[in-house]
């Protein structure tokens, strides 16, 4: 029989949402710090997936100016209502401050979104929105008990209605439940449904860490009371150990097929080189099915696996995408992201065409700014990049070239100044040079192939005359279990005047990206 492979969408992609409309399956992921937030993807079959653009692609929509790293835009849900799609989720202000709760919605999924609308005394993070069927419209989210907290990080699931004409949550808040595990903290991630006359309420609880689980509970009434299934962690991967290869796995949501088939979205890392995970956590499918009212999430296994059965859905692959990127159109390529809402006019498709044109900023990748920097997910465990640049740098202040990035922090950067290229190694914000080779000329090719933790860094003045700047360089660093936070490894490209006032500029004559088989 016809199978598949997970992950269904690789690389930093977490906190997936799933809608279906008619034949057509729609999936949003949350984004952080990057722009443009919250990528939308689309499915015939629920394997191939293509991304048809971001929700929030607008100033206008999402300003992340100070946002730190692993902050920014949380757990989207995406759900479809009498012909208007609903976008709902947290801005995470700064790494203490306010959880702001709101949502978009468009009648076409490729867009345009419309401006945020803000809902005030929402409290928590994760928000979910639920359609009944006597036409009102509810929300979730989490919240700490009223009560107070038995333990730390103790939440309550909570619902309360939203008039979507007024644009306002009303009436009163209900606690709906605090979770079926014991002290495991971080309820979170709910979604409601009602099926077979049931009201079920999914949730995250562990922590998004290696405890993850999801749980679910159910009740005859929507404001609850909602019981618990004995069978919960419905799924869960903490007891296989962090020697397996698909672990933290929780943050569901579930779709019903058109032929009756039930499915479940969630997120999940791929740990290699020992417990480190790169890559962030990824989308993966898990089948499930129903037993006396309760879900059974992948029968007879109860795990996800990284190959399983396709769903009974006509196989509907997508056109691949090209490798390269010559930066030939009029706009950037969807894989293309900032760091934070991008301000001033520091890169150009237009003024050289088939070239990106990056200007030298003041802002560099170690602060909690808008630095000259488009970058992509690191998307395999092993994996080729490569780009041929040219740049004359003025000064010594003035830098240039790749960047493998997991926060401002903990970095890999590549730069060319006045006559040498230098390897960066940057560690719980301290810099190291692991790397320097005296270089001239206008035009260098730079190219990092990458062996699950080994990372290796190439230099070329003419094509594919390589020469080694530095090789087997541990990638450990690049890893959340070193840096922290939430987010995985981003490759791209840079350009900074490091605090000096620059007019030059940095030329991009393509950049490759190709897994390594």
């Amino acid at each position: 029989m016809a199978t598949f492979r997970n992950p269904i969408i690789s690389g930093f992609y977490p906190d997936p949402s799933i809608c279906r409309v008619n034949n057509e399956y729609y999936l949003v992921t949350s984004s952080f710090e990057y722009f443009p937030g919250v990528p939308i993807f689309h499915s015939r079959d629920l394997v191939n997936w293509r991304q048809i653009g971001y929700v929030l692609d607008r100033e206008s929509q999402l300003n992340l100016d100070g946002t730190p790293n692993s902050r920014g835009i949380y757990a989207p849900t995406i759900r479809y209502h009498n012909g208007v799609f609903y976008m709902i989720t947290t801005f995470v202000e700064s790494a203490s401050g306010a959880r702001k709760n709101f949502y978009v919605t468009a009648e076409n999924p490729e867009g345009p979104w419309s401006d945020p609308i803000w809902l005030d005394d929402y409290p928590g993070i994760d928000p979910s929105l639920f359609f009944d069927e006597d036409g009102r419209a509810y929300v979730t989210g989490n919240r700490k008990p009223p009560r107070g907290q038995d333990y730390p990080k103790h939440n309550e699931i909570w619902l309360q209605e939203i008039d979507l004409e007024k644009k306002k949550l009303v009436g009163p808040k209900y606690s709906l439940w605090e979770g079926a595990l014991k002290n495991a903290h971080a309820q979170e991630a709910s979604h409601l449904y009602k099926i077979n006359e049931m009201y079920y309420l999914m949730i995250a609880e562990g922590g998004t860490g290696f405890t993850h689980s999801v749980t679910i509970a159910r009740s005859e009434y929507i404001t609850g009371p909602y019981i618990g299934a004995k069978t919960n962690p419905i799924l869960t991967h903490r007891h296989l150990g962090k020697a397996y290869p698909i672990t933290n796995v929780g943050h569901a949501d579930i779709v019903n097929t058109q032929n009756g088939e039930w499915w479940m979205v969630c997120l999940a890392s791929r740990p290699y080189g020992g417990y480190f995970r790169n890559l962030g956590r990824e989308t993966f499918l898990v089948p499930m099915s129903w037993e006396d009212g309760w879900p059974v999430i992948n029968p007879g296994k109860g795990i996800v696996e990284l190959e399983g059965l396709r769903p009974n859905l006509k196989d509907s692959k997508w056109p691949t995408k090209p490798a390269c990127d010559h930066f030939e159109s009029s706009t950037l390529q969807m894989q293309w992201n900032f760091i934070r809402t991008p301000r001033g006019n520091f890169w150009s498709l237009h003024e050289r065409p088939g070239y990106l044109r990056l200007f030298l900023k003041e802002e560099t990748i170690m602060e909690e700014s808008n630095p000259s920097f488009i970058g992509r997910r690191q998307q395999h465990v092993n994996f080729a990049a490569r780009t041929k640049m040219e740049f004359i740098p003025s000064n010594n202040f003035e830098v240039a070239g790749v960047v493998l990035l997991q926060s401002k922090d903990y970095q890999f950067r590549v730069e060319y100044s006045i006559g040498k290229l230098s390897l960066i190694k940057r560690e719980n914000g301290i810099d190291q040079i692991l790397a320097g080779h005296l270089f001239e000329g206008e035009t260098v090719y730079l190219k990092i192939e990458v062996y699950e933790q080994s990372y290796n860094f190439y230099y070329a003045k003419f094509p594919e005359e390589w020469i080694a700047l530095c090789t087997n360089v541990n990638g450990r660093i690049l890893s959340t279990d070193v840096a922290g936070g939430f987010v995985g490894t981003f490759i791209g490209m840079y350009a900074s005047s490091n605090g000096k006032k620059s007019s030059n500029y940095a030329d991009f004559d393509y950049f490759e990206y190709t897994p390594i088989e």
